[in-house]
C-alpha cells in the first residue's frame, strides 16, 4: 500500500525572489494503510478476469478521520469555502491512492492502460496535472491511455478524481 507523505520546501521565485512554500512528493511505503474509504454504496474495485476497475479514486486521506475525508491541501472556513488550495497536493495524493488500491488487488503503477481524469476546474489545473502526471509516468511508450474530462463538481470538496483500469495478471 502506498500513502503519500508531503513535505514543504521553501523556495524562491525566479522572477519574484519571493519565498513560497512547495510541496514536494515521497510515495512511502507504510505498514498498514488501507485506500480511504468509498464515499457512497459502490465498491473501491472490481476484478473481471485480467482487469482490474477502480470507481472514481480522489485525493482524500485514508484514516483522517471517521469518514476519510481530509483533503491534502484543502482547508475551509465554516461556509465551505477554500481557505487554502494546494491542486499539486491533491494529484499527488489522489496518484498514491490509485497505486494503493492496485498494490491491495494484486496490480501495481506500471500495469495501468487507462485513466480517466475528473478535473473540476480545466482551465487552472490542466497545465499543472500534465505536468506532474509526466513525473509518474515518463516513458510516453509505457504510458495509460488517458481522457481528462471537465466537469462542475464532485461529490466532496475535492478538485480530481481518477477512474482507472489495470491489467491484474
Amino acid at each position: 500500500m502506498i500513502a503519500c507523505a508531503f513535505k514543504k520546501k521553501l523556495h524562491h521565485h525566479q522572477s519574484e525572489g519571493k519565498p513560497s512554500l512547495r510541496y514536494l512528493h515521497t510515495m512511502e511505503t507504510p505498514n498498514h494503510p488501507l485506500p480511504p474509504k468509498a464515499v457512497g454504496s459502490y465498491p473501491m474495485s472490481r476484478k473481471v478476469g485480467s482487469l482490474l476497475f477502480l470507481s472514481g479514486v480522489g485525493p482524500r486521506i485514508a484514516g483522517s478521520d471517521v469518514h476519510d475525508s481530509m483533503v491534502p491541501g484543502l482547508e475551509l472556513d465554516h461556509n465551505g469555502n477554500f481557505k487554502t488550495f494546494d491542486f499539486e497536493a491533491q494529484v499527488h495524493s489522489v496518484f498514491a491512492n490509485v497505486k494503493a488500491i492496485l498494490e491491495q488487488n494484486g496490480s501495481q503503477w506500471s500495469q495501468l492502460v487507462d485513466i480517466t481524469v475528473f478535473l473540476v476546474d480545466m482551465h487552472r489545473d490542466f497545465s499543472t496535472f500534465n505536468r506532474i502526471y509526466a513525473e509518474y509516468f515518463p516513458d510516453p511508450a509505457t504510458q495509460p491511455c488517458r481522457t481528462t474530462v471537465a466537469i462542475n463538481r464532485l461529490p466532496t470538496p475535492i478538485a480530481i478524481e481518477l477512474k482507472c483500469i489495470a491489467s491484474a495478471e
